[in-house]
């Protein structure tokens, strides 16, 4: 008896830049304060950037993968879904 329909096996979760770097950040214990000194970036850009009310951007990215210790792709693409043209 052939099963004509599959599903995936594996479901992926969809993530937003901004719970990427909340997800990093809590994984290694850092409080946004603690991140905010560590980067430079004030603690209330830090939330608008987890809550997706401010755009990450590059050099943001950079300073917060260096202060994460990660790659920068890792936070401007989480899901590795966004297009290589649309990442210029």
């Amino acid at each position: 008896h052939e099963m004509k329909e599959f599903s995936p096996a594996t479901k992926r979760v969809e993530v937003s830049v901004g719970e990427s770097v909340h997800i990093l950040r809590e994984l290694q214990e850092l409080s946004q304060k603690q991140l905010s000194e560590r980067t430079g970036i004030p603690q209330a850009t830090i939330s608008a950037i987890e809550n997706s009310r401010v755009n990450l951007g590059v050099e943001r990215a950079k300073v917060l993968a260096r202060a994460l210790n990660c790659h920068a792709a890792v936070l401007v693409f989480p899901g590795w879904k966004v297009p290589v043209a649309h990442a210029a």
